[in-house]
């Protein structure tokens, strides 16, 4: 039996093995009396070195900063739940707005702060979703400004990328779709 160190291949296909996935999605808000997103993480299976993580629908920075901080990913996948029923869409980047009500004037994030934060995660839509660049001005949009505004502002590595889902999508076909998405992430 050998005692030598493992090869280097083999050390690096066991960090890729150990890459940590940090997805997120949303309680019921307005409305809804439930969120797709929240369903899909539900039922979607354990699987080692993934966190899911159901936040309230809340403009609060502290709970995006704090998952961040204790769950230190490698990658970080945020769903949203859209009102729209146009497919799912793939945002490629968060702006710096918000705003509680649609009658309401929307106001920036970070006062001072880039105007909009590009995703750095490049997800394939695989026939199945969209490119979005405009993610609203609710709560979707202000957690991708929060977590990619953290990123840059830490200089971490983490990667990130958003999928919104229509509320009245199929949560089976989204849920394979997830998986998928999930497969290419960690095996990439």
């Amino acid at each position: 039996m050998s005692t030598s160190t493992p090869p280097k291949k083999a050390l690096m296909s066991r960090r890729a093995r150990t890459m940590r996935l940090f997805i997120y999605g949303f309680a019921p808000y307005k409305q809804f009396k439930d969120n797709i997103t929240e369903k899909i993480l539900r039922r979607l299976p354990a699987r080692n070195g993934v966190e899911k993580v159901i936040f309230p629908v809340r403009f609060q920075k502290r709970q995006f900063v704090a998952a961040l901080k204790k769950h230190k990913p490698d990658v970080i996948l945020g769903l949203g739940q859209s009102s729209k029923s146009r497919g799912l869409k793939i945002e490629r980047r968060a702006v710096n707005r918000r705003r509680e009500a649609q009658r309401e004037k929307s106001r920036s994030i970070h006062p001072g702060g880039s105007k909009w934060l590009k995703t750095n995660l490049r997800l394939n839509g695989r026939r199945q979703a969209k490119t979005s660049y405009d993610a609203g001005d609710y709560v979707c949009n202000y957690s991708m400004y929060v977590i990619l505004d953290h990123l840059k502002r830490h200089r971490l590595p983490t990667r990130f990328g958003f999928i919104h889902i229509p509320h009245d999508y199929n949560p089976a076909r989204a849920q394979r779709f997830l998986l998928w998405i999930a497969r290419e992430i960690q095996t990439s």
